[in-house]
């Protein structure tokens, strides 16, 4: 087999390697530990999106109008396994969205706000 033979050079390779001291590993792993959290935290931050964003970015490509999303509330009760029904929350009105999978979502007009 031809894995056999990579696996051959890469423990002949292996010897090559220079010996690192415990205390020197220990010192790496720290370090990544380090970066990996910094990194983790700053990719976490960049993801602040909220469910009253998803649903207010859907029902704009389908032409609704959303200004700033407040609250995207989740309707237990006309809820399906496969059907997430929400009360969305604008700045300028408030909806009822169904969400099914692979379709466009129902939307309907709960009441206009005036400024």
């Amino acid at each position: 087999m031809k894995s056999r033979g990579v696996f051959r050079s890469l423990a002949a390779n292996a010897a090559a390697l220079p010996v690192v001291s415990r205390a020197a590993r220990a010192g790496l792993a720290l370090e990544f530990i380090i970066i990996s959290g910094s990194l983790i935290g700053t990719v976490s931050s960049l993801h602040s999106q909220t469910t009253a964003d998803d649903v207010a970015a859907q029902i704009r490509s389908q032409g609704y109008q959303c200004d700033q999303p407040v609250t995207a509330r989740r309707n237990v009760e006309l809820s399906k396994a496969d059907s997430a029904v929400w009360t969305l929350e604008c700045r300028n009105a408030t909806y009822a969205v169904r969400l099914d999978p692979d379709m466009t979502a129902h939307v309907v007009r709960l009441k206009q706000q005036t400024h």
